[in-house]
């Protein structure tokens, strides 16, 4: 296998082909020189180093692709008169893009990342990869700083409150060759509110391995509050490393819910740095595991400072053969006096050939505090599905409806009704795949 720093060639042509700042270009440069060097991070209990995270592709770097007619008309068309903030990309393209002017005027700021790069290299400089997730914590940091493609950059001032969620549609084209690797950069400036959502999708029909690379900051400044959906559904084969981390400061809140929802192979690191004081972070998850696929995902934690709050919830489902470990990691770090970490993972496992886990990890370095944690992987019980089947109802049906009461308890917690409805109809249509 080649070395990625042997790309370095690609990597300067697409950061011309860009237009990219001296910067930009610099961060990709200093990420190739130590990519190979550095280790992969540590998901217990999921072997994937092996995994095709690498499949790099040169026409991509030289700009090469472009929309498919074909495809770009399997896209939904969207609405410009209800005026919904909105942001749709397919792969590096940008293919849908509205802000009202209300929100404009205030000074927010809602477009793909090329675009932020040119017109506030400032903002995007001090926060991307500089606070929320350095370019060289690990091998996979350093690949996505080096050969991101796309990306989007969400802004809001301070003191502003926006009612209607902002929504972010990303396609991936399964018929396409390159890599896709995307950053989702958000600032939450002092005081602001907001609730986001963002959707992952693939579009064609994947004829090859690809490779997937997504890191979402978060960086949620004092006061600021954020409520953050997603609702992740690639495809079969594109294997993907996935990031999404909160930097949360002083009486800051992030509050995350996710679908974990692909049907390729994942790994993924969903992670809260409570750095400041009274910061506050709830995780809720739910995945489905299926076929052959593998999916492990550590969700973490961390409580820096004092009167910090993190919760974790998050409950899985596996069909047929498929793997799904949950990692659960709560620590507080000495000084974070009067910290909380709960944590609950359970996995249901709907075959005798499917694999999970469910790890609790909790590491305490500190006194008065509250951490505790629950854990559970287990099989559907005969005597529910048997008395669901006794009234009549079919197998599938049965098994269906023991599968929504268990997921019932985290997508009830979501806070964002609309998204919880859709979560439903996702995990209804993944169920009847």
């Amino acid at each position: 296998m080649a070395k990625l720093q042997d790309y370095l060639e690609q990597v300067n042509v697409f950061s011309a082909l860009k237009e990219e700042p001296e910067w930009m270009l610099e961060l990709r440069q200093a990420a190739l020189a130590k990519v190979d060097e550095l280790a992969f991070p540590k998901i217990e209990r999921v072997r994937y180093e092996r995994w095709p995270l690498f499949n790099i592709d040169e026409q991509a770097l030289a700009g090469e692709y472009a929309l498919p007619e074909e495809v770009a008309g399997a896209v939904p068309a969207f609405d410009a008169m209800d005026n919904h903030p909105t942001l749709v990309q397919f792969d590096d393209t940008t293919i849908f893009e509205q802000l009202p002017q209300e929100l404009i005027d205030k000074g927010v700021i809602f477009t793909d990342l090329f675009t932020a790069m040119k017109e506030v290299p400032e903002l995007v400089n001090q926060y991307y990869m500089t606070k929320a997730v350095p370019m060289d914590e690990d091998k996979m940091t350093a690949a996505h700083a080096a050969f991101m493609n796309s990306g989007m950059f969400l802004y809001v001032p301070k003191n502003v409150v926006i009612e209607e969620p902002l929504e972010a549609i990303f396609y991936h084209n399964g018929n396409s060759q390159a890599h896709f690797f995307k950053h989702i950069l958000i600032v939450a400036d002092e005081h602001s509110e907001f609730s986001y959502l963002e959707r992952f999708q693939t579009k064609g029909d994947q004829a090859k391995k690809l490779s997937g690379n997504i890191v979402v900051e978060v960086i949620a400044k004092a006061g600021a509050k954020v409520k953050f959906s997603a609702i992740d559904q690639l495809g079969v084969n594109i294997t993907t490393y996935m990031n999404r981390r909160g930097y949360v400061l002083r009486d800051a809140m992030v509050d995350w819910a996710i679908g974990v929802m692909n049907d390729g192979d994942v790994v993924a690191d969903f992670d809260s740095d409570l750095v400041g004081e009274g910061a506050h972070s709830e995780v809720k998850a739910v995945a489905i595991s299926a076929g052959r696929q593998t999916q492990g995902i550590d969700t973490r934690v961390t409580n820096k400072a004092p009167h910090s709050i993190g919760h974790i919830l998050q409950h899985g489902v596996i069909r047929e053969r498929g793997v799904l470990t949950f990692n659960g990691i709560g620590h507080i770090l000495k000084g974070a006096k009067g910290a909380d970490a709960q944590q609950e993972s359970r996995v249901l496992m709907l075959s005798d050939q499917a694999r999970g886990d469910a790890n609790p990890i909790l590491l305490i370095d500190e006194h008065e505090v509250t951490a505790g944690h629950a854990a559970s992987v287990g099989r559907v019980d005969p005597e529910e599905m048997y008395y669901l089947m006794s009234r009549g109802l079919r197998k599938a049906e049965a098994e269906r409806l023991v599968i929504r009461g268990f997921l019932g308890s985290v997508l009830t917690a979501i806070p964002v009704k609309e998204v919880q409805q859709e979560l439903v109809a996702v995990i209804e249509g993944k169920l009847l795949a």
